[in-house]
């Protein structure tokens, strides 16, 4: 947990081992955006479900969570561009890793998208 989240979790502790119905406590603008947000979905009547995102994940899961097959991702294990660790048998993909991998094909996914735009324009495809 990064510092700041570290010290506003203390500081809400602290303010609800105080006591009472109103609670005044300062926290950072990302907290509070995160507060607001469940906040807004619980007053808009949306379920809330809390839960805690598992530090390795199985081929099988990264390929659902990434919209591929299980194949192509034990492809991109076998070659090196997703990274993995083996648990006896079992194939494990580090979720940081995991969220690397997805950042940089959304980036990669933009550009040539962008590329692509730009090539049509060039090309007069696009009115």
């Amino acid at each position: 947990m990064a510092p700041v989240s570290q010290r506003d979790a203390q500081a809400l502790h602290q303010a609800l081992a105080t006591g009472g119905d109103d609670i005044s406590v300062s926290l950072s603008r990302e907290t509070v955006a995160f507060l607001s947000q469940i906040v807004d979905a619980q007053a808009s009547g949306h379920e809330i479900v809390f839960s805690r995102v598992p530090e390795e994940v199985s081929p099988a899961e990264a390929a659902q969570m990434l919209g591929m097959s299980r194949p192509h991702v034990r492809k991109l294990m076998n070659q090196g561009v997703l990274p993995f660790r083996m648990v006896g048998s079992h194939h494990r993909i580090p979720v940081a890793d995991f969220k690397r991998f997805q950042e940089v094909e959304r980036n990669r996914r933009h550009q040539a998208l962008a590329d692509l735009l730009e090539l049509e324009n060039e090309l007069g495809l696009n009115e």
